[in-house]
């Protein structure tokens, strides 16, 4: 099911967020998402896993370490509108991210939340937690430089491989 990843490298300063997050509504019907941007490899990202339909990578503004995306490569808005296989084949994905990423990165376990509401593309937010603090979208986002990001993706993406193995 999983296949065998490339971390792909880069700098957070490449991204302009704020530009595409603010797009007009007419804008946001007729681009892309970010998140489908990444998938089509137009935007960097450190990968940890893809399968045909579904693609995970390390959040760039993470609440803590580790702190992953799970995203359909299917571009649906709200996560309650994908089919109920898919919606199925979305969380089973999501555990076998979680499960390596808890394996990885130190934590009492992994949170999971579904905002819907800063990217319009479906996603599941996987947070390595130690407090309840930990999964509070309102605080400071955690400083992880490029080369640790990189380390625990590749780290993340070595256990799923194993794990289907």
């Amino acid at each position: 099911m999983f296949r065998s990843l490339e971390v792909e490298e880069f700098s957070t300063q490449s991204l302009a967020f704020p530009q595409l997050l603010s797009p007009s509504t007419s804008q946001l019907l007729s681009m892309a998402s970010i998140f489908t941007r990444i998938i089509n490899g137009e935007i960097p990202c450190y990968k940890l896993a893809e399968t045909e339909d579904y693609f995970s990578f390390l959040d760039i503004r993470p609440m803590a370490k580790g702190h992953a995306l799970v995203i359909p490569k299917k571009e649906v808005d709200y996560i309650f509108d994908l089919d109920d296989d898919y919606l199925i084949g979305l969380h089973l994905f999501a555990k076998k991210v979680a499960k390596a990423l808890e394996a990885t990165v130190p934590c009492k376990r992994i949170g999971i939340a579904v905002i819907g509401l800063e990217v319009p593309h479906a996603h599941i937010h996987l947070i390595p937690l130690n407090t309840l603090q930990d999964i509070t979208f309102t605080k400071a986002v955690v400083e992880v430089s490029p080369e640790e990001m990189a380390s625990i993706a590749a780290a993340v993406a070595e256990r799923i491989v194993k794990s289907e193995k």
